[in-house]
């Protein structure tokens, strides 16, 4: 259970970074101002929140 909430917000930082790069707000990389990214990042942190909601759940419903 914890591993997924622990990938979720792996996730959830590295699409935040590649929607800041594709976006063109975070300079320094091939990525930068590539529009392609910021829906790729958009994705990878709608996984990350799934896969934090889907731990959350396992756990709430393991401690009744």
């Amino acid at each position: 259970m914890w591993i997924r909430g622990a990938v979720g917000i792996v996730l959830i930082v590295i699409g935040g970074v590649w929607i800041a790069q594709g976006s063109g707000k975070m300079h320094g990389s091939s990525m930068t101002g590539h529009s392609q990214y910021t829906g790729l990042g958009v994705v990878v942190v709608l996984v990350g929140l799934g896969l934090l909601a889907w731990a959350w759940r396992v756990r709430s419903r393991g401690s009744r």
